[in-house]
């Protein structure tokens, strides 16, 4: 009998161990493949809301609010002028980071059109707060809500839009989250959503643990079981072929 192997290829060849380890290993890797290839999940956690800067616009306090995240304190602010959150109110909420990777479907405003674009402009408005002076706190703010709410009340100018509108994709937000009631989401009646700013120096991560425990979606597992099923029938086909290559006089 005439082969392209080599006599000892022969032999290892005509083993079946091989050819089932092969079997066993290439559609495992394609299960972690597949499993950490989820999006970012919203993370549970408990909030307080502490406080307020003292200015006011429109006839309410505006942000820089503050609060904690599981007992880690964070400047917090508003994007949500269709809700209420009181002083030292607590309450259950998904935070979820504000990125392309993200689900954002614990979110309020997650369905609209360019959701993440906007979510991505408030942060940077977010960002501005530091830098000016308060009296344009207001408009700042304004600006904030009418992302996602054209009722609530307008900026003296569009300013800060235009300048949102053009600088949102220089900056970095992966200090930032979308701070978001648990439950079903409702467009009112419910505790204000907030972007809260996590600390720079990365020793509060809620998202850590998220990203551990996280299981595949439905969708996820069905391609998990097609890939199985394809990868085993190929891998078997092969295996048969390489048995009767050997076998014939």
């Amino acid at each position: 009998m005439k082969t392209n192997f080599e006599p000892n290829s022969t032999a290892a060849a005509s083993d079946p161990t091989p050819a089932r380890l092969s079997l066993i290993r290439f559609p495992a890797i394609c299960v972690a493949a597949l499993c950490l290839s989820t999006n970012l999940f919203a993370a549970p956690v408990e909030m307080t809301f502490d406080g307020v800067n003292g200015v006011t616009s429109f006839g309410v306090y505006v942000s820089p609010y503050y609060g904690t995240i599981d007992g880690t304190p964070v400047d917090l602010f508003c994007v949500d002028f269709s809700n209420e959150v009181h002083f030292g109110e607590q309450w259950a909420a998904n935070l979820t980071p504000i990125s392309s990777a993200a689900d954002l479907g614990d979110t309020r405003w997650g369905a609209q059109p360019d959701a993440l674009v906007h979510y991505e402009e408030a942060a940077w408005l977010a960002l501005q707060f530091a830098s000016q002076p308060v009296d344009q706190y207001g408009d700042i703010q304004a600006t904030m809500w009418q992302l996602f709410y054209p009722g609530a009340p307008s900026p003296s100018s569009s300013f800060w839009l235009d300048q949102a509108q053009s600088n949102y994709a220089s900056a970095d937000y992966q200090n930032f989250a979308i701070i978001t009631n648990t439950g079903p989401v409702q467009p009112s009646g419910q505790v204000q959503e907030l972007l809260a700013q996590l600390p720079s120096n990365g020793a509060f991560n809620p998202f850590a643990q998220v990203q551990t425990d996280v299981a595949p979606e439905p969708g996820t597992q069905a391609m998990i079981g097609v890939v199985l099923v394809v990868v085993g029938w190929v891998g078997r086909r092969r295996h048969q072929s390489l048995l009767l290559r050997f076998q014939r006089p």
